[in-house]
């Protein structure tokens, strides 16, 4: 059995299996910053510089263990996914918000 054909889209784009130390690098990158903008999308709050500081810190090191799990499980392509999904909410909600501020005039 081809270990090639188990591999997910991303990992098999960065050719993880042919060149793994820039393959994973690159999968870890490309999983961390999707999570940032999940997470930007979706939960961030205005907090002070030290406490994000602290959750960017543990994003980080989530992501390593998701690295590991998206060389064969979909985990970037679902953070695609939900990223999409935030950024569709969000221009709806902007554009929900621009309607009632046009209406109350």
């Amino acid at each position: 059995m081809d270990i090639t054909e188990r591999l997910s889209f991303f990992p098999s784009l960065y050719n993880v299996v042919e060149h793994p130390k820039v393959g994973m690098w690159m999968l870890y990158l490309t999983i961390l910053l999707l999570s940032i903008l999940v997470y930007k999308l979706g939960f961030a709050k205005r907090l002070p510089i030290l406490k994000s500081l602290v959750i960017y810190l543990f994003l980080a090191f989530g992501c390593t263990v998701l690295t590991f799990l998206g060389i064969f499980l979909p985990v970037a392509e679902g953070l695609c996914v939900a990223a999409l999904i935030l950024i569709i909410y969000k221009i709806r909600l902007h554009q929900s918000k621009k309607q009632e501020a046009e209406e109350a005039k």
